[in-house]
């Protein structure tokens, strides 16, 4: 089974946590006391009275959030995630075909979020979400130009090394043509 995160990305939330308490004057167990009082229930709103009264950023604030509140869903909580997201059987089926082509990717690590399934090896290279309608939303690490079916790359909240994106209305649309630009993004990362 693939990992969660790329070297790089845990090398990234190491340095999140250690520089915590060299850039706030607090330690992480000072910022969950501080979490603990927050009158807000919801991660949204927890995060942003983080912000608003304490001054701590996104990736701090979850990072607090997830020590002060463990049984909420976090980012080490793949199988809740996964199944939270991919509810609807139409779409977990097209993520499913996706998956499959993946899944024997030398050095493939698999992230799962919130909104949406990641894959990457030194980088992300194609991450997919479900789409109302029973479709999914794949990105990819190609241009927008590699095939018809591709549109330029929207601000998703995916990776900035997406360029292209493609909404799939069922799992036959994973096609040849479909493996191979996967295939393409994974080579470009």
């Amino acid at each position: 089974m693939a990992e969660d995160l790329t070297e790089r990305q845990k090398k990234w939330f190491a340095s999140v946590q250690a520089s915590l308490e060299r850039d706030t004057g607090k330690t992480l167990s000072e910022w969950v006391a501080i979490a603990k009082t927050c009158p807000e229930t919801g991660r949204r709103k927890q995060t942003e009275w983080l912000k608003a009264h304490h001054g701590l950023g996104v990736n701090r604030a979850a990072q607090v959030l997830h020590e002060a509140f463990p049984e909420a869903l976090g980012w080490d909580d793949s199988d809740g995630l996964r199944a939270a997201l991919w509810k609807d059987p139409a779409s977990a089926a097209i993520f499913e075909k996706i998956e499959a082509v993946v899944q024997d990717f030398e050095g493939l690590v698999t992230g799962q979020r919130k909104g949406f399934s990641a894959w990457s090896r030194n980088f992300q290279f194609a991450s997919v979400r479900p789409v109302k309608g029973g479709k999914a939303r794949l990105g990819l690490c190609v241009a927008p130009d590699a095939d018809v079916r591709l549109e330029p790359y929207r601000n998703e909240g995916w990776s900035e090394r997406l360029k292209a994106a493609v909404t799939l209305a069922s799992p036959d649309e994973v096609d040849a043509t479909m493996v191979k630009l996967i295939k393409a993004s994974w080579d470009a990362s």
